[in-house]
């Protein structure tokens, strides 16, 4: 595990909280998830920017700022648990004057149902979300997307790079090779491979971090979005995290497959049709004017 330290805010994100208060307006809270970096919600920003929300890209903790530090130093990235990372961000919109709308992806999907189920977000978009407790699927091509990490039991405490092909598999094959290379180079660093194995045996672990309060009163509207080519988390996975959700009775649960797209859908060629799904949702319920 990283030293108490490690889990501290970083200053850069201090200071994106400081200026999201500063605006008045309504915050949207970006968490992105294994293998990527803030940087690649830039895009997102601008488009919730534009639409009237203050934006706010906080890394999980210990993140550099760019891929190219991530390279120099990828050991920063381990020693990451769920709940880690889960209490990391939800210290971060804690500091927020307003309740923000909360936006992740993969990893960053779940972090972002614990967030909703801490009763911490307005409204909550999950794209292509790690399983939970509860989410049954264990379909073959996510285990074979995990396997970089998973085939061997010392990657827990270890920070894992992957391969172009491991890449191509897991986040880029529904897009051209030439693409596949170039969100490759520009995107892809370091993950800690702790997460992976606590997602694979939540259910197996009473005690796992990998839990959701799917029945709180106070979690407000949910959109699950799914890649109908994403090998990673398949429609089995997303769609049984939508049906535990479903089950709240207090707030609205959604769930939406872009069609052709696969685990690369926030950063690859087709990403504004994504953000505008996930934006359309939230203006049905937030309004950044107020």
């Amino acid at each position: 595990m990283s030293s108490p330290e490690s889990t501290a805010p970083h200053a850069r994100d201090l200071a994106q909280v400081e200026a999201a208060n500063a605006t008045g307006r309504i915050p949207v809270v970006f968490i992105h998830g294994l293998w990527l970096l803030p940087t690649s919600w830039d895009r997102w920003a601008t488009v919730f920017e534009q639409a009237g929300f203050a934006p706010v890209l906080p890394g999980w903790p210990d993140d550099p700022a760019t891929v190219e530090e991530a390279h120099e130093h990828p050991e920063v990235f381990a020693g990451k648990s769920v709940g880690q990372v889960a209490d990391h961000f939800c210290d971060l919109i804690g500091r927020l004057k307003r309740k923000p709308v909360v936006i992740g992806h993969s990893f960053g999907g779940l972090i972002t149902q614990i967030t909703a189920g801490r009763g911490l977000s307005q409204a909550s978009v999950a794209i292509d979300p790690a399983p939970f407790r509860g989410v049954l699927p264990l379909p073959l091509s996510s285990l074979r997307a995990a396997s970089a990490v998973l085939g061997n039991p010392a990657n827990y405490h270890r920070a894992v790079p992957l391969t172009f092909d491991q890449f191509r598999y897991a986040f880029a094959n529904a897009v051209s090779e030439e693409e596949a290379l170039r969100l490759y180079g520009t995107f892809a660093v370091a993950a800690p491979g702790e997460p992976l194995f606590q997602a694979a045996a939540a259910n197996l672990n009473p005690w796992t971090e990998a839990k959701v309060d799917t029945h709180a009163a106070s979690r407000g509207p949910l959109l699950i979005i799914s890649g109908q080519k994403d090998n990673t988390v398949p429609w089995a996975i997303a769609n049984a995290a939508y049906k535990k959700q479903a089950q709240n009775e207090h707030a609205v649960t959604e769930i939406t497959e872009i069609p052709g797209r696969g685990h690369s859908l926030t950063i690859d060629s087709g990403w504004r049709e994504v953000a505008d799904t996930a934006l359309t949702f939230v203006r049905r319920f937030v309004d950044p004017t107020t």
